[in-house]
Formats: structure tokens, C-alpha cells, sequence
């Protein structure tokens, strides 16, 4: 996460004005909600696609829109409800998409606009909703805009993105610091300016000060939602509004935080106005945004405001790094579950969250928060069964449907990741420490961990390319694939089926209250949900070790309960096995 990086005003911005809350078209998700009444994502699931490892179909080793539209099926039996695309717009690829050169268009390497087409056509014929990648903080330094505004001093674009005169003895106007390692700020030649960059240097950052851009990007998103597309997950949007209160210079060097800034929620609701007020159909609103808390969270979801319909958050993900991103930390389990129980409690009565442990960005699930070898089966299905029956929309990673893992690659040239190298190149060589410990906080937190290709079978590559691939597929896949999982006895895939089967029918796992049980229990992770007089229990034994039952959370007679779902064959009564979890029916 960068640090906090203010921004003064240049002369002649125009600020974008304050908006009155609208009525929403849907009435606010709340636990007095009957079911008939809530938003339709509150009893879907989503699905996140990473194009580039998930499937390829014409040999060159890259994932592709022909994949997608080919394991299609694999997705509509999963259950899912929608698919989250990461980026496939034209891109140099510096951030794997996430610098884009054309909102507007399909990288070659993916595609083309028609396959696009019809892959959007295939998905809505079985069901599934497609939405798109929103990257509006940043684009690519190649995109035309920036290409424009990078030209000139008074070039109409150059206030489109951030510019600054050099600091004292020409250092950076300010101290802060990139995402991906070294400072925000990269001196453009040309001009004799620096120009801002939260994350790596050939990604930019938009003005959102300029109304002018913010046209332009609602332009953008309306084109896709006419083309058909379902909504957007956006992209680190709570960092368009930066702190323009706080003047750039030395004193603003060491402020940490978010460098978001209070204008945020009056884009946001001109953003809804502007794409998504008066629209028919059923429209997806994600954003991702570091370092918010609970209170923005209410804000920015609050369903009268019109801004987002959830956002990510990164309270939970952010427990297990020590002085930084790549020094793990063990896993507390009593810090996650007050983590993720102040969220529950927080969002219960406006807003709502977005549920997930995998994503693109982090380590897989089964390696970071369980057991992936003796216990890989149970702990994925484990921690599938409590994030899912947690309220909110759940999040699945290609992959953690069948319970993949970390990769430990030998050596960093085999790795990808432009935050994983710059990282392993400035403490190796500015700060001397050891190649074998930092490789170590790699293979821990990468984001490579993630985007391995996609396990499909035991045939060369995982069958995800008759070519060479772009990053090599983890060495586990011949064990580990999805033809070895859904043909096992004990198969993730169908344990994920069966908690989205359950989120579809129960209302109770859709807008059930929630409540923590046994907080301090350094194995246990137990809760209720509650609509009205029906009452599920989830109790999960994380940890290597049989966990006896016992406390008055424990229902006097259990062997009476229902048993909904759990990841052991038979009911253990009295005690939970290695990693077992279950759900009863009280």
C-alpha cells in the first residue's frame, strides 16, 4: 500500500459538486430485509478470473477469451453467479493488465472485441453475469492521454494526470512512496516535471480533479454496460480522490495511511448518476479499497448514498505481514475472527460485504491459513465453509475450487511479478539482505502464488496450454487438478457446489444475523446465523488436532442438531477432527 501522498490544486481546477442521496432502486440491505426484497448479489457468488493462467486455446502459453469461453461449463456446474474478468484490455503488460493503453478494445493476446461478444452471449445463455475490471486510478504511460499530456507543459491533456515541479536540489515534490518500491514520482524528460504514479512507474495516475477525465471514464463504462457487460469490480478506486488539503513537500513524507481524500464518495455518486441511475437490469458495483474502516465501508455501501453496492477491504489480509508485505507472520486465528466479526457487525445494518481470502493479489488460501499438505482437503474445505456462511457476497479464485497451493519456485527468475521483483532487487541489492531470506518472503506472499496456471488435468502444463507457458504451472498439478478432484471421493469442487447451493436456497445464509462465539479460542472459529427463528451453527476445528466440544456454545444435545454439511464422513459428536467443519441446523 503507498503511503499517504497529498496533492495541492493546480490553478483552474474545477471541483466536482457535492450530490444530494438519491432513492435507491433497490431499498437498503438491512436484517429486517425479507428475502424477497434484498439485492440479487446477496445470494450469489462470485467467481474471480485471472484470463492470463486460467485457460488457453490457441497455444501460445497465455491465457484467452477462447479459454474462458471454453470451461464455461465447468462455471455454470460450479453454480456461480457472475464472473469478475481481471483486466483484457491492450495493455504492455508491465502489471500483468493492470496498466491499461485502451479502455475501449481486447489485447490481441486475449482476443478481439467479438470473441468478447461472445463470450458475454455463452455466459448469460447458462446464467452467469460477466464484470468487468475497472482501472480508473492509473493507466498505462503508452495510453494516448497520457502520451498527450506527457508532451507539452500546456498541452490540453496535461492536467488530465498529475504534474509537479521538481523539490529542492530537483529531488521529488514530495516523500512518498510507490507500491511497488521506490518513490511515487518519476521525472519526465521532456517537460523537466515529475509525474505521479501510486504503483509502478509506467502506470500514471488520473486527475479526477478534472471533470474532464471523470467524463471520459463515464463515457468508457457506458459503452461496456450498452455492450452488454453486468458491472465493474474497481480497481483501488478510493485513491482518484486524493488529500488535496495537504501541500506536497517534506512534511507530508512521513504520513502513512491511505492518500484518499473526502471528495471520493461525491465521484462515486456522480459515477452512479452519470452510468448506472435509470438503467434496467441487475448491475454489479465492487470496489477495492485499501486502507478504508468500517465507518467509510457504511458509507460507501449504504444503499440510499447510490455510491458502491460492497467493497473489498483489507483489514483481514493484512493481519499475517509483519514490517512489511513480505515478512510473514504466523497466523493468529483470534485476530482474524475479530477481524472479520467487526466487519459482520459493522456492515449489519447498512451496507454489505464482500467475502473472500483469495484473490489475484494474495497467497492461496489452503498454504496461508491452512494445512496444504496433510490436510489440504479439510482445511480448504474449511475455510470455504466459514467464509461462505459469513453475510455478505463471497469471492472464489480460480483455483480454490479445488483447493490448489502455493508455489515454491528455486530460484526469482522464475517469477513474474513486478512486486515480487522490485521488491527482491531493492533488498537484495540497496539493503544487502540475504537472497535465500527474501526469496522466502516470496514464496510466502507473492503474487505468483496465485497466478500459476490453472490445474485443469495431469497432461503437460496442467492442461492449460499446448505451448510453453507463460509462468510455469506449479510441479503439484499431477496430483492436484480438476479432473483429480471431481473425480475423487472426497472432491473440494463439490463441497464448493454445495455452499453455493445452500447460499441460493437458505435465506438464512443470505441475511442471517451473525454472532462470534468463543472469540478467544486460539482453534476454534464457531458462529451462528439467525433470520427470525432459524438458526444454523458453524462450528471448525482449525488446527492440526482433535478439538473435544465443550462450552456452553455448544448445544446441550448436538447429536440432535441437523447436520447440514461438513467436510468428514459421519458426525464426530464430541469432538471435531483435524481441520473439520460443520454446519448444523439448530
Amino acid at each position: 500500500m503507498p503511503s499517504a501522498c497529498p496533492l495541492d490544486p493546480r490553478p483552474g481546477r474545477t471541483p466536482v459538486t457535492a450530490v444530494e442521496p438519491r432513492t435507491p432502486a433497490d431499498p437498503a440491505t438491512t436484517t429486517e430485509l425479507a428475502p424477497a426484497a434484498a439485492p440479487w448479489w446477496t445470494t450469489a457468488v462470485v467467481y474471480q478470473v485471472y484470463p492470463r493462467s486460467f485457460a488457453d486455446s490457441d497455444g501460445d502459453g497465455i491465457g484467452d477469451l477462447g479459454g474462458v469461453r471454453a470451461k464455461l461449463d465447468h462455471l455454470a456446474e460450479l453454480g456461480v453467479d457472475a464472473i469478475w474478468l481481471s483486466p483484457v484490455y491492450p495493455s504492455p503488460q508491465h502489471d500483468n493488465g493492470y496498466d491499461i493503453r485502451d479502455y475501449q478494445d481486447i489485447d490481441p493476446v486475449f482476443g478481439s472485441l467479438e470473441e468478447f461478444d461472445a463470450l458475454l452471449a455463452e455466459a448469460h445463455e447458462r446464467g452467469i453475469k460477466i464484470v468487468m475490471d475497472l482501472v480508473v486510478n492509473h493507466t498505462s504511460d503508452e495510453h494516448p492521454w497520457f502520451v498527450e499530456s506527457r508532451s507539452s507543459t500546456d498541452n490540453p491533456k496535461r492536467d488530465w494526470y498529475w504534474w509537479r515541479q521538481p523539490g529542492a536540489a530537483g529531488a521529488e515534490p514530495n516523500g512518498w512512496g510507490s507500491a511497488f518500491s521506490g518513490p511515487a514520482w518519476t521525472l519526465d524528460e521532456t517537460t523537466g516535471e515529475y509525474y505521479l504514479h501510486l504503483f509502478a512507474k509506467q502506470q500514471p495516475d488520473l486527475n479526477w480533479e478534472n471533470p474532464e477525465v471523470r467524463q471520459a471514464v463515464y463515457s468508457m463504462m457506458n459503452w461496456w454496460l450498452d455492450r452488454g457487460v453486468d458491472g465493474f469490480r474497481m480497481d483501488v478506486i478510493n485513491f482518484i480522490a486524493k488529500q488535496l488539503d495537504l501541500v506536497s513537500g517534506p512534511a507530508a513524507a512521513s504520513d502513512e495511511g491511505s492518500p484518499m481524500g473526502a471528495q471520493i464518495h461525491d465521484y462515486l455518486q456522480e459515477m452512479h448518476r452519470e452510468v448506472f441511475a435509470g438503467r434496467t437490469g441487475a448491475h454489479l458495483t465492487v470496489g477495492e479499497m485499501p486502507g478504508v474502516s468500517i465507518d467509510d465501508a457504511v458509507l460507501f455501501t449504504d444503499a440510499a448514498r447510490a455510491e458502491v453496492d460492497m467493497i473489498f477491504q483489507f483489514e483481514h489480509v493484512s493481519l499475517d505481514q509483519g514490517v512489511h508485505k513480505f515478512d510473514p507472520l504466523p497466523r493468529n486465528l483470534v485476530a482474524l475472527k475479530r477481524s472479520l466479526a467487526r466487519w459482520q457487525e459493522g456492515l449489519a445494518e447498512t451496507g454489505w460485504n464482500s467475502l473472500y481470502l483469495n484473490n489475484h493479489d494474495q497467497p492461496r488460501l489452503v498454504s496461508r491459513f491452512g494445512n496444504d499438505t496433510e490436510f489440504r482437503y479439510e482445511s480448504a474445505t474449511l475455510w470455504a465453509l466459514v467464509l461462505h456462511l459469513h453475510r455478505g457476497t463471497p469471492y472464489i479464485y480460480q483455483g480454490e475450487e479445488i483447493g490448489m497451493t502455493n508455489v515454491r519456485f528455486e530460484g526469482i527468475e522464475d517469477y513474474r511479478d513486478i512486486e515480487s521483483l522490485n521488491h527482491y532487487r531493492e533488498a537484495v541489492e540497496q539493503f544487502d539482505q540475504s537472497p535465500a531470506s527474501v526469496l522466502a518472503g516470496v514464496h510466502a506472499m507473492g503474487r505468483d502464488n496465485a497466478r500459476t496456471p490453472m490445474q485443469w488435468d495431469a497432461s503437460a502444463h496442467a492442461g492449460f496450454t499446448t505451448g510453453t507457458p507463460w509462468i510455469a504451472a506449479n510441479p503439484n498439478f499431477p496430483e492436484i487438478n480438476v479432473a483429480a478432484d471431481r473425480a475423487a471421493e472426497r472432491s473440494v469442487f463439490r463441497f464448493y457446489q454445495q455452499l453455493i447451493a445452500l447460499r441460493h436456497d437458505d435465506p438464512v445464509v443470505a441475511l442471517g444475523d451473525f454472532e462470534l462465539l468463543e472469540p478467544e479460542h486460539e482453534k476454534l472459529y464457531a458462529f451462528t446465523r439467525t433470520l427470525d427463528d432459524r438458526v444454523l451453527l458453524v462450528l471448525a476445528n482449525a488446527s492440526d488436532t482433535p478439538l473435544t466440544l465443550q462450552g456452553e456454545w455448544v448445544p446441550d444435545d448436538i447429536s440432535g442438531a441437523e447436520l447440514l454439511l461438513g467436510n468428514y464422513a459421519g458426525d464426530g459428536a464430541a469432538a471435531l477432527r483435524p481441520w473439520e467443519a460443520r454446519l448444523y441446523r439448530l
